[in-house]
């Protein structure tokens, strides 16, 4: 199976002269950042990409296009004549999203009017549900209609990661109105692309809550590369393994915790853990963690763990990447680094669960020891020009120097 995985992705072990750094130059600490970066991991200087833009974490579509699109193009052009860059790392400063199409005075009442129709169906659908099984299910489809209308006026349709997006700036046109398939995720197999995979990077994100935390993010990534990521790894399902195999949705993402359990245990390098009960992992239940995949605590980061070292940590739930800087929020990816992991995966808003990264691609490769984190990520993601972001050095390899080892 590992090979077959391998063999899907762009390259093997990707290396330091093939990334491009880009930074914010209007924000002092991400200009810094990315030198650190590219001294720790003797990347070229030249490899640095300095943009001006907006430091908040969002971007409008304007600014993306006219800011970010053309000299991302042409830095990566002049590049690409000597040799070829296969990876964009996004420093800190860095818009983390981008947002929607601003909206006309008519989208906004038409959007007032359905929020209002939305809010009445709810409030009927509290006072009938257990009674009319009939007319329960006339409510549900109409709040779907209604939610599906709000989803494109809105034009949730069309925000997406930062990142996902970067992903695709070789790309010349394509829609960006809901999410483009990823040509090198597994899953995809023969169905036909809409895009090159030539014409797709690698992105990877190096960013947090503060300074110290990308540094800390960067340098524990170094060192547990070198001494070998030790701990425990913990999965939380929700349910006990399913015997059907032809599953979907939640049942397929729920099972691929279980198979991704089996493919760390199967490697004899760590310790498993796996819960599949109905609550989460609660205080002090998992110590020592240094592989975690778990649903579904929605923005509500529970803390279960003591974080190894270099600790890779995914959850399963929407808009856990939503922010990295709101000082109050506990949403899992801005939490598991503030309590010390060195990488993650997160969507900044609502992605579906389909648009998940698939959990025994990506811990299976990542436990193999011979793909980058970047890699692991690109081959187990279904979607780009869509929500999901990777937090951490692309370059980590936490089990490389620990492969042939057990």
């Amino acid at each position: 199976m590992i090979l077959f995985w391998v063999s899907a992705v762009p390259g093997m072990a990707l290396e330091p002269y093939e990334i491009v750094v880009i930074a914010n130059k209007r924000v002092a600490d991400s200009v810094a950042l990315a030198q650190f970066y590219i001294k720790k991991r003797n990347i070229p200087e030249a490899n640095i990409l300095y943009l001006s833009l907006s430091d908040g974490e969002e971007c409008t579509r304007e600014e993306y296009e006219q800011m970010v699109v053309q000299t991302v193009r042409k830095f990566l052009d002049k590049k690409n004549s000597t040799s070829r860059i296969r990876c964009l790392v996004t420093m800190y400063g860095i818009p983390l999203k981008i947002s929607g199409p601003k909206m006309t005075p008519q989208e906004k009442d038409q959007v007032e009017d359905l929020r209002k129709k939305r809010k009445l169906l709810k409030d009927q659908l509290k006072k009938i549900e257990g009674k009319e099984d009939n007319h329960i299910k006339t409510v549900k489809t109409e709040l779907k209609t209604i939610n599906n209308q709000l989803f494109i006026l809105t034009g949730a349709n069309q925000r997406s990661s930062f990142d996902s997006e970067l992903a695709l700036v070789l790309e010349g046109n394509y829609p960006i109105s809901g999410w483009i398939p990823n040509p090198y995720f597994i899953g995809l197999k023969d169905k036909k692309n809409l895009i090159k995979k030539d014409n797709v990077l690698m992105v990877s994100r190096l960013d947090g809550p503060s300074v110290p935390i990308v540094k800390r993010i960067i340098q524990d990534s170094k060192t547990a590369e070198i001494k070998g990521l030790k701990g425990t790894a913990y999965f939380d399902a929700r349910w006990a393994r399913p015997k059907n195999q032809k599953l979907s949705g939640y049942a397929f993402y729920d099972n691929s915790v279980h198979l991704a359990a089996d493919r760390i245990r199967e490697s004899n390098l760590l310790p498993v853990v796996i819960n599949n009960d109905k609550e989460l992992f609660q205080t002090g239940e998992a110590p020592n963690a240094s592989l975690y995949c778990g649903w579904y605590s929605l923005a509500n980061y529970v803390d279960a763990f003591t974080w190894q070292l270099g600790a890779v940590g995914y959850h399963i739930a929407s808009s856990e990447c939503v922010t990295l800087k709101k000082r109050n929020s506990r949403v899992w990816c801005k939490m598991m680094l503030e309590k010390g992991v060195a990488a993650t995966i997160g969507p900044v808003g609502e992605p579906y669960v389909q648009a998940f990264p698939i959990p025994e691609v990506f811990f299976g490769l990542l436990i193999d020891g011979y793909l980058s984190l970047a890699e692991c990520y690109q081959v187990s993601l279904p979607f780009l020009s869509w929500k999901m972001v990777l937090i951490g050095d692309p370059l980590y390899r936490p089990f490389k120097n620990l492969r042939g080892k057990n």
